[in-house]
């Protein structure tokens, strides 16, 4: 037990937020291939959270592998699992704020409950993540801050003013947090995922997929593990000149 835990202590160790499904669970998984000890938060589906983490023991049988439940949005219990996270892993070194909500509408429909619930967990929960994990980080000076934008934080989409907003507020949040935090050898960037094949725009209509899939220039779907992939090199050691950054994973939706 001894040994297990000075190894762990030697290793990089990762939260995910909203870890248990779609993107937030290829990041676990690719983490855990890459040999980081992880913690995948989950709001309400343990279920989903149990076979996620099953996921990432997979990739490696002695890699600790934990699961907590919290509502980043909240600002107590975002505090609350940064600290469990630090107790359980032995000290959080990568930070993945996924966590997210869409609740689409046009505008004129939108209701302000609406807005609110999406800015207090995609926004306000990174912000209150960031702002405890860069605390241990700062101590330890070293840290790997990655959040979840999306393609829409740079380029809008009707029906979605909520949710463009609240990403592009990550996009900013990420640019001036990697300013504050550099020199401690903290990168902070932002992945901005483009139409990924996940529960979330599996609820879209056939004629809303078939119209996305025609407006993407390689004319697929990503897959999730596409952005895991991305997450993973960020959290490297080869991406440690890499900060500020806001790197598009959407077939060029972008370009």
């Amino acid at each position: 037990m001894e040994e297990q835990n000075k190894e762990q202590n030697e290793k990089t160790c990762a939260l995910i937020t909203g870890g248990s499904r779609g993107i937030g669970r290829a990041v676990a998984v690719a983490l855990a291939k890459a040999g980081h000890p992880v913690m995948i938060n989950y709001s309400g589906n343990i279920n989903a959270a149990e076979e996620a983490a099953m996921l990432c023991a997979t990739a490696d049988m002695d890699l600790p592998v934990f699961i907590e439940q919290a509502d980043v949005s909240d600002e107590e219990s975002a505090a609350k699992l940064i600290k469990t996270a630090e107790e359980k892993l032995g000290h959080l070194d990568i930070l993945v704020n996924n966590a997210g909500i869409t609740r689409d509408g046009l505008i004129l429909n939108m209701k302000t409950e609406d807005l609110d619930e999406v800015m207090n967990l995609n926004l306000k929960g990174t912000f209150y993540c960031c702002r405890e994990a860069a605390k241990l980080m700062m101590r330890r000076r070293f840290g790997r801050i990655i959040n979840m934008a999306s393609i829409v934080g740079i380029r809008g989409n009707a029906g979605q003013t909520n949710y463009s907003a609240s990403k592009a507020a990550v996009i900013g949040l990420t640019k001036s947090l990697a300013k504050e935090l550099a020199s401690r050898k903290i990168t902070v960037n932002a992945i901005a995922p483009g139409y990924i094949d996940t529960d979330m725009t599996k609820s879209m209509s056939d004629k809303a997929i078939d119209a996305t899939i025609k407006s993407i220039p390689l004319k697929r779907a990503g897959k999730p593990e596409e952005v895991g992939a991305l997450a993973a090199f960020l959290a490297s050691d080869e991406a440690a000149y890499i900060t500020g950054q806001v790197i598009g994973v959407d077939g060029g939706m972008g370009a």
